[in-house]
Protein backbone atom coordinates (compact mmCIF):
# COMPACT_ATOMS: atom_id res chain seq x y z
CA UNK A 1 0.00 0.00 0.00
CA UNK A 2 0.94 3.75 -0.24
CA UNK A 3 3.11 5.21 2.39
CA UNK A 4 1.66 7.27 5.13
CA UNK A 5 1.67 10.70 4.52
CA UNK A 6 4.23 11.53 7.39
CA UNK A 7 6.28 8.93 6.41
CA UNK A 8 10.21 9.87 5.51
CA UNK A 9 13.06 9.27 3.14
CA UNK A 10 15.26 6.79 5.39
CA UNK A 11 18.76 6.86 4.42
CA UNK A 12 21.27 3.94 5.54
CA UNK A 13 24.39 5.65 6.68
CA UNK A 14 27.89 2.99 7.07
CA UNK A 15 30.33 5.16 6.86
CA UNK A 16 31.82 8.52 5.24
CA UNK A 17 31.78 6.69 1.73
CA UNK A 18 27.57 6.78 1.94
CA UNK A 19 27.82 10.50 2.88
CA UNK A 20 27.02 10.95 -1.24
CA UNK A 21 24.02 9.33 -0.83
CA UNK A 22 22.76 12.15 1.05
CA UNK A 23 22.38 14.61 -1.46
CA UNK A 24 20.41 12.82 -3.71
CA UNK A 25 18.14 11.18 -0.77
CA UNK A 26 17.88 15.13 0.65
CA UNK A 27 16.35 15.85 -3.28
CA UNK A 28 14.21 13.01 -3.57
CA UNK A 29 12.91 13.72 0.10
CA UNK A 30 12.03 17.89 -0.99
CA UNK A 31 10.41 16.32 -4.45
CA UNK A 32 7.91 14.26 -2.24
CA UNK A 33 7.52 16.88 0.74
CA UNK A 34 8.75 14.21 2.73
CA UNK A 35 11.24 14.13 5.95
CA UNK A 36 14.36 12.83 6.04
CA UNK A 37 15.90 10.27 8.39
CA UNK A 38 19.34 9.80 8.76
CA UNK A 39 20.18 6.50 10.30
CA UNK A 40 23.69 5.01 11.52
CA UNK A 41 23.55 1.34 13.43
CA UNK A 42 26.21 1.63 15.93
CA UNK A 43 28.25 -1.64 16.30
CA UNK A 44 29.18 -1.84 20.17
CA UNK A 45 31.59 -4.68 19.13
CA UNK A 46 33.68 -3.08 16.96
CA UNK A 47 33.45 0.06 19.59
CA UNK A 48 34.64 -2.11 22.38
CA UNK A 49 38.08 -3.46 20.57
CA UNK A 50 38.77 0.23 20.29
CA UNK A 51 41.20 1.89 21.98
CA UNK A 52 38.70 4.09 23.24
CA UNK A 53 34.83 3.25 23.82
CA UNK A 54 33.58 6.51 23.22
CA UNK A 55 36.03 7.46 19.47
CA UNK A 56 33.40 5.46 17.58
CA UNK A 57 30.59 7.31 18.85
CA UNK A 58 31.92 10.44 18.81
CA UNK A 59 32.57 9.36 14.87
CA UNK A 60 29.27 8.43 14.57
CA UNK A 61 27.63 11.77 15.67
CA UNK A 62 30.30 13.15 13.64
CA UNK A 63 29.25 11.19 10.53
CA UNK A 64 25.38 12.07 11.42
CA UNK A 65 26.08 15.87 11.54
CA UNK A 66 28.33 16.46 8.44
CA UNK A 67 25.62 14.06 6.54
CA UNK A 68 22.64 16.78 8.20
CA UNK A 69 24.84 19.64 6.65
CA UNK A 70 24.45 18.16 2.97
CA UNK A 71 21.04 17.70 3.43
CA UNK A 72 20.77 21.46 4.68
CA UNK A 73 22.82 22.70 1.55
CA UNK A 74 20.38 20.90 -0.71
CA UNK A 75 16.91 21.75 0.77
CA UNK A 76 17.66 24.54 3.13
CA UNK A 77 13.47 24.01 4.79
CA UNK A 78 13.95 20.24 4.62
CA UNK A 79 13.41 18.63 7.85
CA UNK A 80 16.03 16.63 9.13
CA UNK A 81 16.86 14.24 11.80
CA UNK A 82 19.87 11.72 13.08
CA UNK A 83 19.84 9.04 14.87
CA UNK A 84 22.31 6.67 16.02
CA UNK A 85 20.99 3.09 16.87
CA UNK A 86 22.80 -0.44 18.28
CA UNK A 87 22.58 -3.45 15.74
CA UNK A 88 23.43 -4.47 12.35
CA UNK A 89 22.45 -2.44 9.42
CA UNK A 90 21.13 -3.95 6.89
CA UNK A 91 18.49 -5.93 9.94
CA UNK A 92 17.90 -2.56 11.32
CA UNK A 93 17.08 -0.84 7.56
CA UNK A 94 14.93 -3.47 6.73
CA UNK A 95 12.68 -3.33 9.52
CA UNK A 96 12.80 0.57 9.62
CA UNK A 97 11.91 0.31 6.39
CA UNK A 98 7.86 -1.19 7.07
CA UNK A 99 7.27 2.73 7.70
CA UNK A 100 9.15 4.80 5.73
CA UNK A 101 8.59 6.20 1.87
CA UNK A 102 11.40 5.20 0.62
CA UNK A 103 14.94 3.80 1.87
CA UNK A 104 18.65 5.10 0.20
CA UNK A 105 21.73 3.70 0.56
CA UNK A 106 24.98 2.99 -1.86
CA UNK A 107 25.36 0.54 -4.08
CA UNK A 108 29.17 -0.07 -2.30
CA UNK A 109 30.24 0.28 -6.26
CA UNK A 110 28.77 -2.46 -7.36
CA UNK A 111 28.52 -0.65 -10.67
CA UNK A 112 31.73 0.11 -11.56
CA UNK A 113 33.66 -2.81 -10.11
CA UNK A 114 33.42 -5.65 -12.96
CA UNK A 115 33.44 -8.17 -10.19
CA UNK A 116 30.79 -10.68 -9.54
CA UNK A 117 28.60 -8.81 -6.54
CA UNK A 118 27.53 -11.00 -3.64
CA UNK A 119 23.89 -11.67 -2.90
CA UNK A 120 24.95 -10.64 0.67
CA UNK A 121 25.99 -6.84 -0.36
CA UNK A 122 24.22 -4.46 1.88
CA UNK A 123 22.15 -3.11 -1.71
CA UNK A 124 21.46 -6.27 -2.82
CA UNK A 125 20.16 -7.47 0.33
CA UNK A 126 18.01 -4.33 0.82
CA UNK A 127 16.60 -3.98 -2.45
CA UNK A 128 15.42 -7.58 -1.84
CA UNK A 129 13.69 -7.40 1.45
CA UNK A 130 13.11 -4.37 2.32
CA UNK A 131 9.35 -2.82 2.91
CA UNK A 132 9.47 0.26 0.80
CA UNK A 133 10.88 1.36 -2.50
CA UNK A 134 14.48 1.91 -2.43
CA UNK A 135 16.83 4.26 -4.21
CA UNK A 136 20.42 2.57 -5.02
CA UNK A 137 22.84 5.70 -5.51
CA UNK A 138 25.95 5.41 -7.64
CA UNK A 139 29.36 6.64 -6.42
CA UNK A 140 29.35 8.82 -10.05
CA UNK A 141 26.93 11.44 -10.77
CA UNK A 142 24.43 10.76 -13.48
CA UNK A 143 23.44 12.67 -16.26
CA UNK A 144 20.55 15.34 -17.01
CA UNK A 145 18.85 12.77 -18.78
CA UNK A 146 15.28 11.55 -18.40
CA UNK A 147 13.51 9.40 -15.76
CA UNK A 148 13.64 5.97 -17.34
CA UNK A 149 11.24 3.52 -16.33
CA UNK A 150 11.31 -0.16 -16.94
CA UNK A 151 7.41 -1.35 -18.17
CA UNK A 152 6.36 -5.02 -18.07
CA UNK A 153 2.54 -4.90 -18.06
CA UNK A 154 2.46 -6.11 -15.03
CA UNK A 155 0.51 -4.37 -11.87
CA UNK A 156 3.84 -4.13 -10.20
CA UNK A 157 5.18 -2.36 -13.33
CA UNK A 158 2.12 -0.12 -12.98
CA UNK A 159 3.23 0.74 -9.04
CA UNK A 160 6.70 1.83 -10.91
CA UNK A 161 4.81 4.03 -13.26
CA UNK A 162 3.07 6.09 -10.56
CA UNK A 163 6.46 6.23 -8.62
CA UNK A 164 8.55 7.32 -11.94
CA UNK A 165 5.71 10.23 -12.86
CA UNK A 166 6.51 11.31 -9.29
CA UNK A 167 10.39 11.49 -9.77
CA UNK A 168 9.53 13.39 -12.76
CA UNK A 169 7.49 15.76 -11.92
CA UNK A 170 9.53 16.48 -9.08
CA UNK A 171 12.59 16.92 -10.77
CA UNK A 172 11.04 18.82 -13.78
CA UNK A 173 12.13 16.00 -16.25
CA UNK A 174 11.01 14.15 -19.29
CA UNK A 175 9.84 10.88 -18.88
CA UNK A 176 10.61 7.80 -20.74
CA UNK A 177 9.10 4.47 -20.32
CA UNK A 178 10.27 1.46 -22.17
CA UNK A 179 8.46 -2.05 -22.75
CA UNK A 180 11.55 -4.60 -23.66
CA UNK A 181 9.73 -7.44 -25.24
CA UNK A 182 12.22 -10.83 -25.98
CA UNK A 183 12.21 -11.91 -29.22
CA UNK A 184 10.63 -14.99 -28.88
CA UNK A 185 7.77 -13.88 -27.31
CA UNK A 186 4.52 -12.16 -28.91
CA UNK A 187 4.25 -8.80 -28.38
CA UNK A 188 0.52 -9.07 -27.61
CA UNK A 189 -1.42 -6.00 -27.27
CA UNK A 190 0.81 -2.99 -28.94
CA UNK A 191 -0.91 -0.37 -26.69
CA UNK A 192 -0.58 -1.90 -23.79
CA UNK A 193 2.53 0.21 -22.81
CA UNK A 194 0.72 3.55 -23.77
CA UNK A 195 -2.34 2.31 -21.74
CA UNK A 196 -0.65 1.99 -18.78
CA UNK A 197 1.62 5.25 -19.00
CA UNK A 198 -2.06 6.93 -19.66
CA UNK A 199 -3.93 5.36 -16.12
CA UNK A 200 -0.69 7.11 -14.59
CA UNK A 201 -0.23 10.23 -16.54
CA UNK A 202 -3.23 12.04 -15.93
CA UNK A 203 -2.49 13.27 -12.57
CA UNK A 204 0.79 15.06 -14.02
CA UNK A 205 -0.21 16.77 -17.23
CA UNK A 206 3.13 18.97 -17.19
CA UNK A 207 5.26 16.25 -17.54
CA UNK A 208 6.56 15.24 -21.01
CA UNK A 209 6.59 11.52 -21.79
CA UNK A 210 8.29 8.95 -24.52
CA UNK A 211 6.95 5.58 -24.71
CA UNK A 212 8.98 2.59 -26.73
CA UNK A 213 8.39 -0.87 -26.80
CA UNK A 214 11.75 -2.67 -27.71
CA UNK A 215 12.55 -6.29 -28.78
CA UNK A 216 15.46 -7.74 -27.17
CA UNK A 217 16.76 -8.91 -24.05
CA UNK A 218 15.25 -6.50 -20.85
CA UNK A 219 17.81 -6.54 -18.52
CA UNK A 220 20.58 -5.85 -21.62
CA UNK A 221 17.76 -2.86 -22.84
CA UNK A 222 17.20 -1.38 -19.89
CA UNK A 223 20.90 -1.12 -18.66
CA UNK A 224 21.91 0.13 -22.25
CA UNK A 225 18.71 2.86 -21.51
CA UNK A 226 19.98 3.45 -18.27
CA UNK A 227 22.97 4.83 -19.15
CA UNK A 228 22.04 8.50 -20.47
CA UNK A 229 19.10 8.49 -17.60
CA UNK A 230 19.23 10.39 -14.14
CA UNK A 231 17.76 7.93 -12.49
CA UNK A 232 15.69 4.97 -13.44
CA UNK A 233 13.08 2.43 -12.09
CA UNK A 234 11.73 -0.77 -12.40
CA UNK A 235 9.31 -3.11 -10.37
CA UNK A 236 11.39 -5.55 -7.82
CA UNK A 237 9.71 -8.32 -10.05
CA UNK A 238 6.59 -8.69 -11.66
CA UNK A 239 3.14 -9.79 -10.23
CA UNK A 240 4.82 -12.68 -8.18
CA UNK A 241 4.24 -12.03 -4.18
CA UNK A 242 7.06 -13.46 -2.74
CA UNK A 243 9.05 -11.25 -0.26
CA UNK A 244 13.46 -11.37 -0.32
CA UNK A 245 13.24 -12.11 -3.98
CA UNK A 246 14.76 -9.66 -6.98
CA UNK A 247 13.70 -10.39 -10.33
CA UNK A 248 16.24 -11.17 -13.41
CA UNK A 249 15.86 -7.62 -14.24
CA UNK A 250 15.55 -5.53 -11.19
CA UNK A 251 18.87 -7.66 -10.64
CA UNK A 252 20.88 -6.36 -13.95
CA UNK A 253 19.60 -2.65 -13.21
CA UNK A 254 20.62 -3.27 -9.84
CA UNK A 255 23.99 -4.44 -10.28
CA UNK A 256 25.11 -2.82 -14.19
CA UNK A 257 22.60 -0.03 -14.69
CA UNK A 258 25.41 3.50 -13.89
CA UNK A 259 22.50 5.22 -13.07
CA UNK A 260 20.63 5.83 -9.62
CA UNK A 261 18.33 3.01 -9.55
CA UNK A 262 14.73 2.96 -7.67
CA UNK A 263 13.39 -0.70 -7.13
CA UNK A 264 9.63 -0.25 -6.60
CA UNK A 265 8.39 -2.64 -3.97
CA UNK A 266 6.44 -2.73 -0.84
CA UNK A 267 3.81 -1.37 -2.87
CA UNK A 268 1.90 -5.09 -3.47
CA UNK A 269 1.65 -3.69 -7.04
CA UNK A 270 -1.05 -1.45 -5.78
CA UNK A 271 -0.43 2.01 -7.72
CA UNK A 272 0.12 5.39 -5.22
CA UNK A 273 -3.61 6.63 -5.95
CA UNK A 274 -5.26 3.07 -4.94
CA UNK A 275 -6.63 2.25 -8.31
CA UNK A 276 -5.79 -1.44 -9.42
CA UNK A 277 -3.70 -1.88 -12.14
CA UNK A 278 -4.28 -4.05 -15.50
CA UNK A 279 -2.73 -7.83 -14.99
CA UNK A 280 -0.36 -9.19 -17.84
CA UNK A 281 0.70 -12.53 -17.83
CA UNK A 282 4.01 -11.27 -17.85
CA UNK A 283 5.56 -11.69 -14.84
CA UNK A 284 9.14 -9.98 -14.96
CA UNK A 285 10.84 -8.26 -13.92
Amino acid sequence: MAAPTDAAVLVGLGTERNLPVVRLAAQEAAAHGRPLCLLHAFNWAAALEAPSVGGPRADAEELISRATRIANEVEPALPVSGEIVEGALVTTLVRRSESAFLLAVGDGGMATSGECVSVDAPAVQLAARAGCPVLVARREPPPQGPVLVGVDGTGSSQGALDWAFECAAGREARLLAVRVVEPEEDAEDPELLAGMVARSAHRFPSVATECHTIRGDPGTVLVEQSRSAQVALVAARGDEPWRGMLGAVSQAMLYHSPAPLVVVRGLTGIPMDGRNAQPSRDQRP
